[in-house]
């Protein structure tokens, strides 16, 4: 049973990537997975800072998603869309991840390499979120985990949600759900 780590690159209560990624997470569970559900609200890392973490180490938060990130060989990542990128704490978070911890090897990127990945993104707009999701996909294929080819974008995030939280429209559910299958396929694999 392979074990999925879901978040959202955003830390907003009312967030819409966190309703999004709730959900490709209970489609991951149906299919098979252990799915757990974090929120980076509750780990609040300071802006990376070499020197801070020269003079301080990890802060606790980072090792805490650090430890989280390694219990884990897949992650399904919502992730909002700024200004046509990926979010600062999404990239600060990753950022800090991917620092060793004494024991580990230099740039070891231990959190990272060998994992696999979905990207979904939902926002207010027409696009859902979709010109970010390359970003974040280069940056994490660049630290050695394996994005799968299919992503999925909801447009119109302020409508797309009843109020259990599940996307109204089937199709939109449907293509969550298929992507959600096809990571838990695929990490199973990776990892019999």
């Amino acid at each position: 049973m392979p074990k999925i780590l879901a978040f959202a690159g955003s830390a907003r209560s009312a967030s819409l990537n966190k309703q999004l990624a709730k959900v490709a997470a209970t489609a991951a569970e149906a299919a098979g997975a252990e799915a757990t559900f974090i929120d980076l609200a509750d780990y609040p890392m300071p802006l990376f800072n070499e020197d801070l973490e020269t003079e301080l180490g990890l802060p606790d938060t980072v090792l805490a998603f650090k430890e989280h990130l390694k219990k884990h060989q897949g992650f399904i990542i919502a992730c909002p869309e700024y200004n046509g990128s990926i979010t600062p704490l999404l990239k600060n978070a990753i950022d800090w991840a991917s620092r060793p911890v004494p024991g580990e090897e230099s740039l070891g990127l231990i959190c990272f390499r060998g994992k696999t990945a979905a990207l979904l993104a939902t926002s207010p707009g027409g696009l859902g979120g979709m010109r970010g999701l390359v970003h974040v996909r280069a940056i994490l294929e660049g630290i050695g985990v394996l994005v799968i080819p299919t992503q999925k974008a909801v447009p119109n995030g302020s409508q797309a949600f009843d109020e259990k939280g599940q996307l109204q429209d089937e199709k939109q559910a449907a293509a969550v759900t298929a992507i959600a299958t096809q990571l838990v396929d695929i990490t199973a694999k990776l990892n019999p």
